[in-house]
């Protein structure tokens, strides 16, 4: 005891207070009086709780603070509001609230009538132009009277006018660009022949008529025929694989819902199996570089279609349907291959027009305008195929006209055109 023994000052303890040491402490003289320092500690304990949701900066010299857990960051900025609030008094608390509500008022309602105040003012002083004003397809074309504009049609958004001009230009490129070979059965091909493509193409119409597949399937499907034949040898007996196959890549490509490959498989009395038909589809997709997208007449035609009833109050079905008749009719015949989508639906405008109206040309300036050709432009082409409609009653190959003399397409399978003047063009 007498070595730890300390001179100590009056309230001070040297470490935690027990009942030996404060006996010892009261024996050597050295403590001061119990209760004064529990007097000290009750004294000091009001000025400690006087204030006990003060800030924590007052307490920050006081304790030590915890290191906070990690949180989202997310939550700072409300976290910190929160602790603000809660480490000020319920008065302060309330006042700081309804300070805060009127600020946000203030904000809220002063500056939207003032901006309401500027708009009006500036919508009167200012007048702006109406926007279809500013937007013109050809703008310096369109100056002749004589043309129509038919994109001036903004409500419908499939029509896509605004970029019509653009999205056709760039077609015209591609249908240079992707064209097959017109000339594969003389080069490529040894095993097959034009009529064995012919018969192929109007069974493939009566597949397309049987899972009710669109016009784009059909075309695309003959498409992909001719640009693989362009670059592969084929023996007969896989032509109709090949056939098959390229239907169902351009479902895939074009339908909502595309058959499977067991119903191609059964439409050809399982003479195929599955394993063979994705074999070929592997095949089909290399030859074409993976590259399906490709111009074909009725991308065209519906573009050329809509400029022919363009100054007609309301649209004739009978010319839609006679124009798909006869350019339906060219995918059957090999030697259209030497002309390009946009000539063959160019020119199946110009013949349904003149077989339902022999009282006025039907080239006009809007056609020519749209579809960029003159008439004289279309002679060959037009030729060729009002020879092709005239002859098809003898072709065993039917499907396409059958299909078309049905009640739901106005019979226009039946319809003959008169012979054209060499002055139509």
């Amino acid at each position: 005891m007498k070595e730890n023994s300390v001179t100590l000052k009056a309230g001070e303890l040297p470490c935690r207070l027990t009942r030996a040491r404060a006996a010892a402490f009261r024996a050597s003289g050295q403590l001061p009086p119990v209760k004064e320092p529990a007097k000290q500690q009750n004294q000091k304990q009001p000025q400690l709780r006087a204030n006990p949701k003060r800030a924590v900066s007052d307490n920050a010299c006081l304790q030590r603070k915890k290191r906070a857990v990690l949180q989202d960051v997310t939550n700072v900025f409300c976290e910190n509001t929160y602790r603000s609030c809660f480490n000020s008094t319920k008065i302060q608390g309330k006042k700081s609230k309804l300070a805060m509500a009127s600020r946000i008022n203030v904000s809220k309602v002063a500056p939207s009538a003032a901006a309401q105040q500027h708009v009006r003012v500036h919508c009167k002083t200012k007048s702006f132009p109406e926007p279809a004003k500013k937007c013109s397809p050809f703008p310096i074309a369109l100056r002749d009277p004589e043309i129509a504009n038919i994109d001036d049609d903004n409500e419908d958004p499939q029509l896509c006018s605004l970029y019509a001009a653009d999205i056709y230009n760039t077609l015209r490129v591609y249908e240079l660009a992707r064209r097959p070979n017109p000339n594969f059965m003389d080069t490529k091909q040894h095993d097959i022949t034009q009529s064995m493509r012919g018969i192929l193409v109007d069974w493939l119409v009566e597949v397309s008529e049987e899972y009710r597949l669109g016009l784009d399937t059909l075309y695309l499907t003959v498409y992909l025929i001719d640009w693989f034949l362009s670059r592969n040898y084929i023996e007969r007996q896989r032509l109709q694989l090949l056939g098959i196959t390229c239907m169902l890549i351009a479902s895939k490509y074009e339908e909502i819902n595309a058959p499977r490959i067991e119903d191609f498989c059964y439409i050809t009395d399982n003479t195929y199996t599955k394993v063979e038909v994705l074999k070929m589809e592997s095949q089909v997709l290399k030859s074409s570089g993976y590259q399906l997208f490709a111009p074909t007449t009725i991308s065209f035609l519906r573009r050329f279609l809509q400029a022919a009833q363009a100054s007609s109050k309301s649209p004739s079905l009978e010319l839609e349907y006679l124009a798909n008749y006869l350019a339906e009719l060219t995918l059957m015949e090999y030697s259209f291959l030497n002309f390009l989508p946009s000539t063959i639906a160019a020119s199946a405008v110009f013949l349904a027009k003149w077989t339902l109206d022999q009282s006025k040309h039907p080239w006009n300036p809007t056609l020519q305008h749209y579809a960029c050709y003159k008439a004289s432009d279309l002679k060959t082409t037009v030729l060729a195929l009002q020879d092709l409609q005239l002859n098809i009653n003898g072709c065993p190959l039917t499907a396409i006209r059958s299909k078309y003399s049905q009640d739901k397409f106005k019979c226009v399978g039946s319809l003959s055109p008169p012979k054209l003047p060499e002055t139509m063009f």
